[in-house]
């Protein structure tokens, strides 16, 4: 008579009841690189956790050695980089954080940049030209990331460029919430919103439906063969006796925007407000700010900001909160897109 064969459950011998599977529970890891410290701990602070240990050092050569000092293997990794001067040091530091992360078996891995480097450079303005910002997109891929976290980006396409989710961020309710705190019931009441540029009128026509102000665009024309210059033609709309809030996702050298601020209170503006996402500040914006013709200039910390950068006037917003809450969402599968009620 044959003997019957005797299995076992290897659920039951491993201590497991028939029929469940043990499931890993997920966890969250935040890691900061070496470009803008200080806003990734107020990211880990808002989330509740620490920043991972990591090793930075860079050799008289000038190459860049980065190590994880825990084990971050299965975890969920989100690697905070800015892109503040200079923008290849910390590009170069940010990919080989990448490269690390993979080859330590981390999960899965989100570049968080809260400004993405090269953004401006997102199309061919003339032939023969780079498309950088696709390029910065294929290399973090290559890198490892299989996410990617920003805020307000330059051009909305810069999306399409990373093969893999792009969580992209909107300043506007953090900026809106100081405008709608700190302007006056007579501010208000005159509050007409400026788009620098036909470029940016989208952004600001949302401005002025959340505001509940008026639009009014300034045309400008640029010569594409002198870079950071800029010649004012004409404003469409009324501003004469208005309180006039420019805004922009970017002040780089600051031309485009004193420009557009002298133009206004030459046709009667009564105060110009300047709000932007990314204070770049390239010399010598720091000192053009200053002009006569703008009153306040806000801004986020998107971009670590020396002290010789900042003025009287010049006023900073955290994106911390923002930045936690979507990393938030990301980690518990969560909606990002709810966190703008469904739109920009």
């Amino acid at each position: 008579m044959a003997r019957k064969k005797h299995t076992v459950d290897l659920d039951v011998e491993r201590g497991i009841a028939p029929g469940l599977v043990a499931k890993t529970k997920k966890r969250l890891v935040v890691a900061s690189g070496s470009s803008h410290p200080t806003l990734s701990h107020d990211v880990a602070q808002a989330l509740g956790t620490e920043l991972v240990p990591t090793e930075h050092r860079t050799f008289a050569s000038g190459e860049i050695l980065t190590r994880f000092e825990v084990s971050i293997r299965g975890c969920d990794a989100f690697i905070i980089q800015s892109f503040g001067p200079p923008v290849n040091e910390w590009l170069m530091e940010l990919l080989i954080m990448l490269d690390a992360a993979k080859r330590a078996s981390a999960k899965r891995i989100t570049v968080v940049a809260p400004y993405y480097p090269y953004s401006r450079q997102d199309k061919k303005g003339r032939g023969r030209e780079p498309i950088s910002a696709r390029l910065v997109a294929d290399l973090l891929k290559t890198a490892g990331a299989d996410r990617v976290m920003s805020v307000d980006l330059h051009a909305a396409q810069i999306q399409g460029f990373f093969d893999g989710p792009v969580d992209h961020l909107f300043a506007k309710p953090v900026l809106l919430e100081y405008f709608q705190n700190s302007l006056s019931t007579d501010d208000r009441a005159k509050l007409t919103v400026v788009s620098p540029d036909t470029g940016r009128v989208r952004v600001a026509d949302q401005w002025s439906d959340s505001l509940g102000a008026p639009l009014a665009i300034i045309h400008k024309r640029r010569d594409p063969n002198v870079a950071n210059q800029v010649t004012v033609n004409e404003i469409v709309g009324h501003v004469e006796g208005r309180v006039c809030l420019l805004v922009d996702d970017m002040i780089d050298t600051g031309g485009t925007i004193v420009k557009a601020a002298q133009a206004l209170k030459t046709n009667g503006a009564e105060r110009v407000i300047v709000a932007a996402t990314h204070a770049v500040f390239s010399a010598p914006a720091t000192e053009r700010l200053q002009d006569a013709a703008i009153d306040e200039v806000v801004v986020t910390d998107t971009i670590p900001l020396a002290d010789e950068k900042r003025f009287p006037g010049l006023t900073i917003l955290p994106i911390a909160p923002l930045l936690a809450r979507a990393i938030k969402e990301v980690f518990e599968d969560g909606s990002v897109t709810s966190m703008f009620d469904g739109a920009a």
